[in-house]
């Protein structure tokens, strides 16, 4: 590099290790590029929600949050709509980093729909492209199976389609339904925690080989 590049890029680097040293997630959330965001793990590990939602459906403008679940490593923090789901919104303002599997185009819109203006500022990582970088292909239950994670037998087998049932039948006044959705919630965003750590060990190795 010429003099005037050097100089342009030790700044960059020293305004970086400045804005790390303050756990700014917004700067490096702005900096990185979306692919590289699996980077910024272990520098905010210590403020992460594992974050998953269930619906009544598939549009975000149509249909419904019924759970939100985060996990922030140590402990799980269930939103249930008409019980606590507004208390959500005050919650996930404590994390800089936010895990989902296929959050950017399902969770997170949801979410901006069901709380207006609610201004997620936190960095992002959606779990379904660096595991899909890795060879890690599918929908969650699938890449579970394959790294050998295994559910817990209420849960087995229990999809999507199974959570808007279950929620139909809570409405419908069983509240052991909505225990089975909770604790398939739980175990969603729980395993989220192992895949995160897979996809950015495997990632690190072949970066810094």
């Amino acid at each position: 590099m010429g003099p005037r590049q050097t100089e342009v890029v030790v700044d960059e680097i020293s305004r970086s290790l400045d804005q790390l040293d303050r756990k700014n997630q917004t700067f490096f959330r702005n900096k990185l590029p979306g692919r590289e965001l699996w980077r910024a793990f272990p520098e905010f590990r210590d403020s992460i929600a594992y974050l998953d939602i269930e619906t009544t459906g598939l549009s975000p403008h149509h249909d419904d949050i019924t759970v939100i679940g985060l996990y922030d490593g140590n402990d799980v923090h269930t939103f249930v709509r008409g019980i606590n789901l507004r208390d959500f919104r005050k919650r996930i303002q404590k994390y800089k980093l936010l895990v989902t599997y296929n959050g950017a185009s399902f969770d997170l819109r949801f979410i901006e729909e069901e709380f207006s203006g609610i201004g997620l500022d936190q960095i992002h990582i959606d779990l379904r492209f660096p595991l899909y970088r890795v060879g890690l292909k599918g929908g969650l239950k699938a890449i579970e199976r394959t790294v050998g994670i295994k559910r817990a037998e209420e849960t087995q087998g229990l999809d999507g389609f199974d959570a808007v049932r279950l929620w139909k039948e809570y409405e419908a006044g069983k509240q052991e339904s909505l225990d089975l959705l909770v604790a398939y919630n739980r175990e969603d965003i729980v395993n989220l925690e192992a895949l995160m750590r897979i996809a950015y060990s495997t990632l690190r190795r072949s970066c810094f080989l």
